[in-house]
């Protein structure tokens, strides 16, 4: 054979290497893009079942002799902004995961004060639906936990892979850019602050 033969013979090999590699290489990125776009979904599922747990709750205290109004206000309220944040998966960004952070910690942070006042109603915390409301809005934030937790860890398989050479090469060929993570919210570690004086 030829030098020349044998030279395009490495170089077809060569490109027909590289061209199993790329398609295998998107693949991989695009079933791993598709799993975390699914967790991001679970993740905003748990969000929108404490959202409907919310009105009931509302109901059910609105009942209580003389309950905090401005209490109230501020879960409905709140409630209110966490359901018209929707962030579709395929445009998540830093930002916008930060902002829907943001709102779904203020409907936290207002059903744990919510929680908290409603220490002083004994008549309240007797009620059964009071109680069946309660457990269920503890389940859903472990809920909500857990999918937090399964989305951050499909981000973390999906970002390595496309930060990993020779798959970044792809990546970046193919327009797949990192998911942003969630992180504990500012705060978090803060129980919230309550006044009986008022």
């Amino acid at each position: 054979m030829k030098t020349s033969s044998i030279v395009l013979i490495i170089l077809a090999a060569l490109l027909l290497m590289g061209g199993c590699s790329a398609v295998s290489g998107y693949n991989n990125m695009n079933a791993l893009q598709k799993i975390t776009d699914e967790k991001w979904a679970e993740v905003q599922s748990s969000y929108q079942r404490r959202s409907d747990l919310v009105p009931n709750l509302v109901a059910t205290v609105k009942g209580a002799a003389n309950f905090e109004q401005k209490t109230l206000t501020d879960v409905i309220e709140a409630r209110a902004k966490a359901t018209q944040m929707n962030v579709n998966a395929s445009d998540l960004t830093p930002e916008k995961l930060r902002q829907f952070q943001q709102t779904q910690g203020q409907l936290s942070q207002s059903l744990g004060r919510l929680m908290v006042v409603s220490e002083q109603y004994p008549q309240l915390r007797a009620t059964q639906a009071f109680s069946d409301l309660q457990t269920q809005l503890e389940g859903t934030e472990n809920r909500i936990k857990v999918s937090r937790d399964a989305y951050n860890n499909a981000v973390q398989e999906f970002n390595t892979k496309i930060s990993n050479f020779p798959q970044n090469l792809f990546a970046s060929m193919f327009h797949f850019k990192e998911k942003p993570w969630f992180k504990a919210d500012e705060g978090a570690q803060n129980s919230p602050k309550v006044d009986f004086g008022k």
